[in-house]
């Protein structure tokens, strides 16, 4: 069953429609969709029927025998994201993605990255790699006093510096801040600087077009706010990149013909940036997973997510010894929050004894950000559209019970 995608809000029934085709919602209240979306039914029946029939009548055979589905994959991202098939590209995730992009950049010594002090852990791990590696240079836009990043300052570091790339995370793992990409992004066109965007948090939680970020690269995993099967990721590649013979470090039979006995020939779409193994069962659920988001409608998700989000960040806020963390003039539904004089492992063993999916951050996974906030750890929380006001609500009674008193 599918919400009514002609409004913003969702109905009681169209909501228990959602719930009724979300099986795990009668065994947890799951706020961890920042981690991994609970799958729903028409998902979990693509994956399986795959799965099924690859057992009786062989892999290969199962993959050409769904060739259409599989194309889905394209189709339906392409239609997500406003793009063309053929600007889209399979990962095995969204670091794998992001990777890849990374790889097909001619990185040399003394080139600057200029990103910001909110990023995911593995894209800072990867540039420091790419430092270490061909001395690059790591150049981080600074802040504003009220948190995100200072576009205006940034774009001033822009023309300084003139970045061999530009790369911003849209929402960062350890926070709820949404960082404005489109306005970095318009900087980037104006100067004509390579902008690679990882998506990841916010694919399946807001609307995303990437000709209004103008982005040459633009990262994300199906497993999360999209509600699809693990190992399963993307990567859209611009036009631009793909007209200017961008390719893989590693490019394999997928993504070139050898053509002659000492040349390849790169495929002329983003297909270059695939391999030949495809778990092609979990391609088919994703594909029937953002056909899913779109059928509920990205307008109508990125309403109620958020909103599910804010009240649960206002009430937690307000229980003593509990501090939100999220800062930031726009905020999505990641939510996190300290507790005062407790463990990180034991608060969340208490929350899971209650059936209440969280995760925990570390500040090995935001030097910056948690620095920035004096914090060693925060327990996460990330709602969305198919939970309920009742489920904030026993959230926040279960964290009030357990934080001190």
């Amino acid at each position: 069953m599918r919400a009514d995608a002609s409004a913003t809000e969702l109905t009681r029934e169209s909501l228990l429609a959602l719930r009724a085709d979300t099986p795990g919602t009668a065994e947890v209240v799951h706020f961890n969709n920042a981690g991994c979306g609970l799958l729903a039914t028409p998902v979990l029946a693509a994956v399986l029927g795959q799965l099924e029939l690859e057992a009786r009548i062989g892999g290969y055979e199962a993959a050409a025998a769904r060739a259409e589905q599989v194309q889905a994959f394209y189709t339906e991202l392409s239609a997500l994201l406003n793009c063309a098939p053929g600007n889209i590209a399979f990962a095995g995730s969204a670091t794998h993605a992001y990777a890849t992009a990374l790889s097909a950049i001619p990185f040399e010594r003394g080139d600057v990255i200029l990103t910001t002090r909110n990023d995911f852990i593995s894209n800072q791990l990867a540039f420091l790699s790419l430092r270490r590696r061909f001395w690059v240079e790591i150049v981080h836009a600074p802040d504003l006093p009220e948190g995100g990043v200072d576009v205006d300052a940034m774009a001033a570091l822009m023309r300084s510096r003139r970045p061999r790339l530009v790369a911003a995370t849209h929402i960062p793992t350890n926070s709820g801040l949404v960082q404005p990409v489109e306005e970095i992004g318009r900087h980037c066109r104006e100067l004509d600087l390579l902008y690679l965007v990882d998506a990841c948090q916010s694919v399946g939680q807001y609307p995303l077009d990437v000709d209004r970020i103008g982005c040459d690269f633009l990262t994300g995993t199906c497993r999360k706010f999209l509600r699809g099967p693990r190992g399963t990721g993307f990567l859209y590649v611009s036009d631009r990149v793909l007209g200017a013979g961008y390719e893989p470090l590693f490019i394999d039979m997928r993504g070139a013909s050898w053509s002659a006995p000492e040349t390849y020939t790169p495929s002329p779409t983003a297909r270059r940036f695939e391999d030949w193994e495809f778990p092609y069962a979990a391609v088919i659920g994703s594909a029937e997973a953002v056909r899913y988001a779109r059928q509920v409608g990205l307008d109508v998700i990125a309403h109620r997510t958020p909103a599910l989000a804010a009240d649960l960040r206002d009430r937690l806020d307000a229980l003593p010894g509990v501090r939100a963390l999220d800062r930031g003039r726009q905020l999505g539904a990641l939510v996190t929050v300290t507790v005062e004089g407790r463990q990180p492992q034991e608060f969340k063993a208490a929350l899971d004894a209650r059936g209440i999916n969280s995760a925990l951050s570390f500040r090995e996974f935001a030097q910056y950000d948690f620095g920035d906030k004096d914090v060693d750890w925060c327990l996460r929380l990330s709602p969305h559209y198919y939970n309920t006001e009742d489920e904030v609500a026993q959230v926040v009674a279960a964290i009030a019970e357990l934080a001190p008193r």
